[in-house]
């Protein structure tokens, strides 16, 4: 059996309310700026959402722009970030042979069309005919076709040039713990040595808080960290995108690049939720991945959302672990798909800068260990899906 070789992370685009790149990101986390949230423009549900911004540096054509969603646009956009922090955007070279794999959602409905419907159909006497006229003159083919998840790959591909082999997964937070996986693994054993890897959403739009909410899954009402939320808590969700790029090591080192981190286990896994099962699940994980530990330089960034019982499950996994936690849900809200691969790139700030960021809530504890070189990442999703994914040092 081939040897597996070294997968480093050599770009990272992040973007999220607290701002455009992952340094920017990095110093609002560090100084512990209070939480950028919105509770009134969708009251009285709380979401966090990107301030206005220009999207022309990594998607130049208006035209382009024009006929993207805002989670289109917000992914596009990271993702050129992400090849240029890793010194391979424009280089047709390399984009010819460069991989792709996106988590996204589904992407938004016509919101103005909804209304008219549901409001239409409580005045007429025949209500199946009228939606049925409704449905196929009022939804354009178009519309539907710019709802599919793998879009996003396809208009990267298109603005970006990359245009290797592309995989898209769809399924919250377990389709980004699975695309990440997938993507190391295939660099690990031989099978890709350039991927970009990431996922886009957007959570501050009236279809997916109503998609949410018919599970009582919404924050609503009052703001709270994301360990403090307690049993009536929910999620904020977020508008945010995340891009990685993904290089084995003689590949980076062939041209030059600078490694961010090595990501050298990721592990998912998938139960029915029934009591004590996600425990179980995230134990199992941490056990394969302990014995590459070193306890006095290791900390845990985690991703729980703050609903429950998932946000209670792993709280309670992380304080047998017993390694400094801090969770970024606090601060940047919750992406879904992309939450994963956001934590991962702060993983990758925190191992840079050797430290970690602020604290907020009662389930961030410990001190920030000196030389951190080890960053466990964790994601429980809401509904299904654990994974864990450690991140270290390149020395």
């Amino acid at each position: 059996m081939t040897e597996r070789r070294e997968v480093w992370i050599t770009g990272v685009g992040l973007l999220t309310c607290l701002g455009e790149g992952l340094e920017a990101n990095w110093d609002r986390l560090a100084h512990g700026d209070a939480a950028v949230y919105d509770d009134k423009s969708f009251a009285p549900y709380i979401v966090h959402t990107l301030a206005p911004m220009s999207f022309d540096k990594f998607i130049p054509k208006k035209s382009d722009q024009r006929q993207m969603e805002t989670w289109q646009r917000v992914g596009v956009y990271t993702a050129g970030m992400a090849l240029a922090d890793a010194g391979v955007a424009g280089n047709a070279e390399l984009l010819d042979r460069a991989d792709m794999i996106v988590a996204a959602g589904g992407g938004e409905r016509d919101t103005a069309v909804d209304t008219a419907i549901m409001a239409g159909v409580r005045k007429t006497n025949t209500p199946g005919a009228f939606l049925n006229e409704r449905l196929m003159s009022d939804l354009r083919p178009t519309l539907f076709l710019a709802q599919l998840p793998n879009l996003l790959a396809g208009n990267i591909s298109l603005v970006h040039g990359v245009v290797g082999s592309s995989r898209t997964f769809m399924g919250e937070e377990a389709a980004g713990v699975d695309a990440i996986r997938v993507a190391q693994a295939r660099i690990a054993a031989g099978q890709s040595e350039l991927t970009l890897v990431g996922g886009a959403y957007n959570g501050a739009r009236w279809d997916v808080l109503l998609a949410f909410e018919l599970g009582g899954v919404v924050l609503k009402n009052k703001f709270a960290p994301v360990w403090d939320r307690g049993p009536g808590g929910g999620i904020a969700f977020a508008t945010m995108a995340a891009f990685l790029v993904l290089e084995s090591e003689e590949h980076a080192k062939a041209r030059g690049a600078r490694p961010r981190a090595r990501i050298s286990q990721v592990f998912s896994d998938r139960n029915l939720r029934k009591p004590g099962q996600a425990e179980i699940s995230l134990r199992r994980q941490w056990d394969a991945i302990e014995p590459q530990v070193d306890r006095s330089h290791a900390a845990v960034i985690s991703g729980a959302s703050g609903f429950e019982p998932a946000t209670s499950a792993e709280r309670s996994v992380l304080k047998d672990i017993g390694l400094p936690v801090r969770n970024t849900g606090t601060y940047i809200g919750h992406g879904v798909d992309t939450q994963f691969m956001a934590n991962l790139g702060i993983g990758c700030a925190a191992i840079e800068h050797g430290k970690l960021f602020a604290p907020a809530g009662s389930g961030d504890t410990g001190e920030s260990p000196p030389g951190l070189c080890q960053i466990v990442v964790t994601s429980v999703g809401n509904w299904r899906g654990e994974g864990l994914a450690l991140l270290e040092r390149v020395n």
